[in-house]
């Protein structure tokens, strides 16, 4: 399979920290993925971008903060997470991107 800019889309960018680095050693790995992003676009997306065979798709939404900018209060954009847990023999180095 090839990546489509879709795809790119859906999958933004790898989340590295502290927690997700924990979860890499349950063969999981982090990403920030769309707002709109349903758990079978992710799966799919992942699959074809990094050639493995996903596990698993939980999702979670951090809703932005209110914190101050220049003075000013403003709030920082919600972000949606997909920890996506591959089969065994499967992995991502989320350290190298794509």
């Amino acid at each position: 399979m090839s990546a489509t800019p879709e795809q790119y889309d859906v999958v933004r960018r790898p989340i590295i920290t502290e927690k997700a680095t924990m979860a890499s050693e349950a063969n999981a790995v982090v990403f920030e993925v769309a707002m709109d992003a349903s758990k079978p676009e992710i799966k799919s997306a992942v699959e074809s971008l990094f050639n493995v065979k996903v596990k698993a798709v939980n999702t979670s939404i951090t809703k932005g903060k209110v914190k101050r900018f220049r003075g000013r209060p403003g709030r920082r954009n919600d972000v949606k997470k997909a920890y996506v847990t591959l089969e065994d023999g499967n992995a991502i180095d989320v350290t190298t991107g794509l």
